[in-house]
């Protein structure tokens, strides 16, 4: 297969970065919304960590198959149909506000959020350089984090109970769909698209498949359980939009230094390096007493958490040809759903205390540190580029 055949120019930027981005907003007010509108439909907290857990599971399942999908049908269209699934599980929601309906259409939903993820990154990493790669999905993520982050701020104004806030999110479903829908130019050639083999897949970069791995188990939590910790603490909790907001923020403006750093610095240190940065921003949240700096230490605990997944990603596609990244980024995206799927479980379970979360992510961020870091100084010592699977 000749590789050379998916050129930027018949690979545009701005059908999947505008769909995008009203697709970031809706999806950042409905991660936030869910947990915290349960009671006024009748349904109990405990509810929470299960709704997260299964929305991941969607994810995972997702992920396995969207390969076949986008290659069948096109990156355009297969956008529209992911968006529109995501928007009929909001409905029967609305319609059926029970437990067992809204656990089965958040499973549902994963999976159409899985086609966005899969279809958004292979679309914009079918690029000719790995430099081109690391700028366009740095353009994805600021565009994903800071409409996440503008969607974080719509709870205040529209509030949580009722359908009203639902019924405002499938609104800015439908503009996302609008520019794959208007614009019929520019996706990449889905001939050009090829399964990975097994013998392929174990040779990815162990690192880059694990860092996929922590990401959910950090953003898992961080999406699911945050705003609700966020509102059993009597100085937070009148601000549980803005700081919710300010964890994302931090993900998107961190977005430029990755996509800059990420051609320069090695893979595994920068994941080191941020993971780090992660480990203090915990301490800082749990140790601060004014609310400007707990403001500040939930921005760098976002900026960590949401750097590691798009510096995995890029780790992993940077020695393919573009004919395997979109098989690739689903294996990414399965990887990342593993640990999203277990992490707001594990958060719950490992430890009963007011501040479980905070222990449970500065764990998580202290021991990817010295993993990454292990492989960051095995690389040095060997004096060539890591062979396949370090």
């Amino acid at each position: 297969m000749d590789t050379t055949a998916v050129h930027d120019s018949k690979n545009s930027t701005l059908v999947p970065v505008l769909g995008l981005s009203f697709f970031a907003v809706a999806s950042g007010f409905l991660m936030s919304l869910i947990p915290l509108s349960m009671t006024s439909f009748g349904l109990d907290h405990s509810l929470a960590p299960w709704l997260a857990s299964i929305f991941y599971l969607g994810l995972l399942i997702g992920a396995t198959s969207i390969e076949r999908v986008v290659r069948k049908i096109g990156h355009r269209v297969a956008f529209i149909a992911f968006l529109s699934l995501l928007i009929a599980s909001i409905i029967v929601m609305l319609m059926f506000p029970s437990a067992s309906v809204w656990l089965a259409a958040r499973f549902i939903a994963g999976m159409a959020v899985a086609g966005v993820f899969v279809v958004v990154e292979s679309w914009l990493l079918m690029a000719n350089s790995a430099k081109a790669r690391a700028k366009r999905l740095g353009l994805y993520m600021t565009s994903l984090y800071g409409g996440s982050a503008l969607g974080q701020l719509a709870i205040a104004p529209i509030g949580i109970e009722g359908m009203t806030p639902y019924l405002c999110i499938i609104g800015l479903l439908l503009l996302a769909i609008l520019p794959p829908l208007l614009i019929k130019s520019g996706q990449p050639e889905s001939k050009a698209q090829e399964k990975m083999l097994m013998s392929e897949i174990k040779k990815l970069s162990r690192p880059a498949i694990l860092g996929c791995l922590i990401s959910g188990l950090l953003l898992g939590p961080i999406y699911g359980l945050m705003p609700l910790y966020i509102s059993t603490q009597a100085t937070q909790a009148p601000f549980v939009g803005v700081l919710m907001a300010g964890i994302v923020l931090g993900g998107m403006l961190v977005q430029p230094l990755v996509s800059y750093l990420s051609t320069r610095v090695g893979k595994s240190l920068l994941m080191a390096m941020f993971s780090l940065l992660g480990t203090l921003a915990v301490v800082g949240v749990l140790e601060s007493q004014s609310l400007l700096l707990i403001g500040i230490s939930y921005l760098i605990l976002g900026a960590a958490s949401f750097a590691l997944y798009p510096i995995a990603i890029t780790l992993a596609c940077d020695a393919l040809p573009m004919a395997k990244i979109v098989s690739a980024t689903e294996i990414m995206l399965l990887s990342y759903s593993i640990g999203s799927v277990m992490g707001p479980l594990l958060a719950t379970k490992l430890s009963q205390s007011s501040n479980g979360i905070l222990y449970y992510l500065g764990g998580i961020m202290l021991t990817t540190c010295l993993y990454m870091l292990i492989k960051s100084i095995e690389k040095i010592h060997t004096g060539h580029k890591p062979v396949a699977g370090l």
